[in-house]
């Protein structure tokens, strides 16, 4: 992938679709209100699928990456736009996360934002019904000054005019946690505790956060424990290296298959997504490889 490609650019500039599925989304699911389940060991066969991101392979052909996808075990290609979705399907497998009406920079946070934002949600969400896609990725967008408080609240009232829209449809909004240290200065939802506090006042089952794990690794580490106690709270999550985003292996930090254990463990069946940037000669080894990483019971 070329160098001037990368996510930051790719997310703040497409403005992008809402996806949805008519059934109840494979993800570990409990009332919002709930208290969280203690963690557990891993239990059993693997329940969760294997997705990839598709901008980290943005010049690569998206038939060509589903098609070399599918034969190394994954059954998503996701962050899609609507034009996008068929691609992936005429190749055998699905779009697991589709992109949703924000940006990075401006989504939920700002009152101003909303009445749009529903309307794109309104306008979409009947398509994606139909494309039979279980999750819709949305963002807080960032800061510009105002307080982590009023911001928490602009975005449960938001959220709460497309909650009920989400339900009808049978799609899962997930709310991204990103790092506000080195890749998305100034963005807003850049720590689990308040993420988790926007799902509980949300207070619907078709509202859930996505667990990037390379950028709460940088905000925040304690990886492992952190999923447990908020297991219930999570409705995806996505890989990458730290530092620098790069191959999942052991030139980085995480331990990645201990964090998928982890994840297997408290019941998690959705999917993990791997979000790397490829720097070996060889792309789709190095997806590969991490695929075998996070499969529980290979390594």
């Amino acid at each position: 992938m070329p160098d001037s490609m990368n996510r930051r650019s790719f997310l703040q500039t497409v403005p992008v679709g809402v996806a949805a599925a008519a059934v109840t989304p494979n993800v570990f699911r409990a009332s919002a209100r709930q208290a969280p389940p203690e963690s557990t060991g891993a239990k059993g066969a693997q329940g969760y699928r294997h997705s990839v991101c598709r901008w980290c392979y943005g010049s690569m052909d998206l038939a060509q990456l589903a098609r070399s996808a599918k034969a190394m075990g994954i059954s998503s290609v996701e962050l899609l736009g609507e034009s996008e979705w068929r691609v992936v399907q005429g190749e055998g497998i699905t779009c697991a996360l589709a992109n949703g009406p924000t940006t990075i920079p401006s989504g939920f946070n700002r009152i101003e934002n909303h009445d749009r934002l529903v309307i794109r949600s309104e306008e979409l969400l009947p398509k994606v019904k139909a494309a039979g896609i279980p999750s819709m990725i949305v963002f807080s967008g960032n800061r510009a000054g105002l307080s982590d408080a009023e911001g928490l609240d602009n975005c449960v009232t938001g959220l709460k005019r497309v909650a009920p829209l989400a339900e009808a449809a049978g799609v899962t909004i997930v709310m991204e946690l990103l790092n506000s240290k080195v890749d998305h200065m100034d963005y807003m939802c850049d720590r689990t505790a308040w993420g988790v506090e926007l799902v509980k006042r949300v207070a619907s089952d078709r509202f859930r956060l996505l667990y990037d794990i390379y950028h709460m690794q940088i905000m925040e580490g304690d990886v492992i424990r952190t999923i447990g106690e908020n297991a219930w709270a999570i409705g995806h999550y996505h890989t990458g290296g730290v530092p620098g985003r790069a191959e999942i292996d052991a030139t980085q930090e995480l331990n990645y298959p201990a964090i998928c254990r982890a994840i297997n463990g408290v019941g998690y069946t959705g999917y993990i997504a791997q979000e790397f940037i490829p720097r070996s000669g060889d792309p789709m080894r190095s997806l590969a490889e991490a695929v075998r990483l996070c499969t529980v019971g290979s390594s």
